[in-house]
């Protein structure tokens, strides 16, 4: 169902994660048979044109963007997408109604990242073609209600007829069999594409994913936004602002501007917030987008024929 929405050849999407997303990801990702996207979130419009424009000289495949509705220039990135005959958008953070009607006008599927079951249902009212529902396991902005995928699936796919991906703590063949075996048509993966050669990431952020074990990330600054980081100096500052009871412009203040850049593009891993999935405890080798691909694709079968041995229990 993913895969001829999208006209790709597996039901694999690639985040659009800010400072990780640029065009050599999305291009490889989508040279290799899944759905690449360019992380519009850490860009300014004229970026975002040169990513594109990049992107498409690298690939012939689909590809797409991926919008956070609460940046300033949003109006600027929309009409930009539409302007470069983009046929693909991913949003999140806000309200999907805002720019879904004008975009499918213009013939471009648009999914809408989901946390909850109140906004999947508000997203698929708003006409969006499909919805990714992101587990609380996952990197970077999070929901608030810690709501698992391994509960967020089920509980989302019982309630909408649209297409559903699943997002958070995916970094595996096993892990997209057992996503869609709970009903996902699809799913996106993140931090496992953040730490592979061709991320825009820093190489030591990379080598951070990589060196995570158990524990590593935690989520914090509810008061503000929810995010998912991996701890360093910065984060434990903030945490401890936050058990002392810090009101929200506090740490609003103390979070200050440029910290994601600071920490995953320019590579300040005591400074920097370091958005990464839980997942990234299983993550110990960087590799290619192609052999990532061949992992995950010989994983998923391997289990989909262990499983079909087990038969019925």
């Amino acid at each position: 169902m993913i895969s001829e929405l999208f006209k790709i050849k597996y039901p694999i999407i690639q985040g659009g994660m800010i400072w990780c997303s640029g065009w050599k990801l999305a291009s490889a990702v989508s040279n290799s048979g899944g759905l690449g996207l360019i992380g519009a979130g850490s860009m300014y419009p004229d970026v975002l044109h040169e990513h594109i424009i990049k992107c498409k000289k690298a690939t012939s495949k689909p590809f797409g963007v991926n919008v956070p509705l609460l940046y300033p220039q949003t109006d600027e990135i929309i009409d930009l997408i539409i302007k470069e005959n983009i046929r693909i958008v991913f949003t999140s953070a806000g309200n999907p109604s805002k720019y879904t009607g004008k975009l499918k006008s213009k013939g471009i599927k648009v999914v809408h990242v989901v946390s909850n079951l109140r906004f999947a249902l508000k997203a698929e009212k708003s006409g969006v073609d499909a919805i990714v529902a992101e587990g609380f396991e996952a990197g970077g902005h999070n929901g608030f209600e810690e709501t698992t995928t391994l509960v967020l699936i089920p509980t989302i796919k019982a309630k909408v007829s649209i297409p559903l991906i699943a997002a958070g703590g995916i970094a595996s063949g096993e892990s997209m069999y057992s996503a869609m075996a709970m009903g996902a048509d699809g799913v996106q993966i993140g931090s496992l594409f953040a730490s592979s050669h061709e991320s825009s990431a820093h190489d030591n952020f990379k080598n951070a994913i990589i060196e995570a074990s158990d524990g590593s990330t935690y989520l914090t600054l509810k008061k503000v936004v929810p995010v998912r980081l991996l701890r360093n100096e910065f984060f434990e500052r903030i945490q401890s602002a936050i058990l002392e009871g810090k009101d929200k412009d506090v740490l609003t203040k103390m979070l200050g501007k440029g910290r994601a850049k600071m920490g995953m593009f320019e590579g300040d891993l005591k400074e920097g917030e370091l958005e990464v999935g839980q997942i990234s405890a299983t993550i110990d080798e960087k590799k290619t987008v192609s052999q990532i691909f061949s992992d995950l694709i010989l994983q998923f079968n391997n289990t989909k024929d262990k499983m079909d041995k087990i038969g019925r229990i």
